[in-house]
């Protein structure tokens, strides 16, 4: 069977994964600056039957780097409908790729209604009905942007890690809790304006902060690795299915 080589292009890293059929092989990241060096080292390992499948958020230069080196990439683009998801977008085309691959992982990971929530660089929190449903999401700013922005928008504010902790009693640890607990916040209100307990929705976090988001959550929550990645999986089984409108579930590890 041939391989499957899955890439996610985000703001800051590329992260991968290779598939053996349905079997995850491998998978890793590396920044931005370092592609050229995974480059070389994954060339000598693919053979040339290697299917590729890609989401990109990053600089178009770096996608057309990837299939230049490695050769032709489906990347993913938002639709209408795919792989039992329906897009709730105005216009779903617009609806980005990385949230739009997390959405078909949250469908096929997760049986019942889910707040997808993926934080990086940026925190996207969207709302998933139980029948694949995309109803809608926020975007705001992740956990360490929010922290770079007060440097870079302030004269005396820091840089510099601090604890979260309530009250805060030093500028360090007043922001680390004030930037955490404003996405918590947001988590928290979209998950009650959706009316989550009603219907007993789940959040599906992932991402670099998935961990210390779920951590501080007063909602039902589980951190999910990769979540991207795996609606790529989604996506690559079903076109390589008979029937790719064949809507298949898997349980998340």
């Amino acid at each position: 069977m041939n391989p499957t080589l899955l890439l996610d292009l985000g703001n800051t890293r590329l992260k991968w994964a290779l598939l053996e059929g349905e079997h995850w092989r491998e998978s890793g990241a590396c920044r931005h600056v370092d592609i050229p060096q995974w480059i070389e080292a994954m060339r000598v390992r693919l053979p040339a039957s290697t299917r590729r499948f890609g989401v990109n958020v990053a600089h178009d230069r770096l996608a057309l780097e990837l299939e230049r080196q490695l050769g032709p990439i489906r990347w993913l683009v938002a639709e209408a409908q795919c792989c039992g998801v329906t897009n709730g977008y105005d216009e779903p085309e617009r609806l980005g790729a990385d949230r739009w691959a997390a959405l078909i992982a949250a469908h096929h990971l997760h049986d019942g209604a889910a707040l997808v929530v993926c934080c990086g660089t940026a925190t996207t929190v969207d709302w998933l009905e139980a029948d694949g449903r995309f109803r809608g999401g926020l975007i705001l700013p992740g956990l360490t942007t929010m922290r770079e922005s007060l440097v870079r928008a302030t004269a005396k504010l820091p840089l510099a890690a601090g604890e979260v902790r309530l009250p805060p009693t030093n500028t360090r640890d007043a922001i680390a809790s004030g930037c955490l607990l404003a996405q918590v916040g947001a988590i928290e209100h979209y998950y009650r304006v959706m009316e989550g307990t009603a219907c007993g929705a789940v959040a599906l976090v992932s991402g670099g902060d998935a961990e210390i988001i779920a951590a501080h959550l007063a909602i039902p929550a589980r951190t999910v690795d990769n979540l991207v990645l795996r609606g790529l999986a989604v996506v690559a089984a079903a076109s390589a299915s008979p029937n790719p409108s064949h809507d298949t579930r898997e349980t998340a590890p």
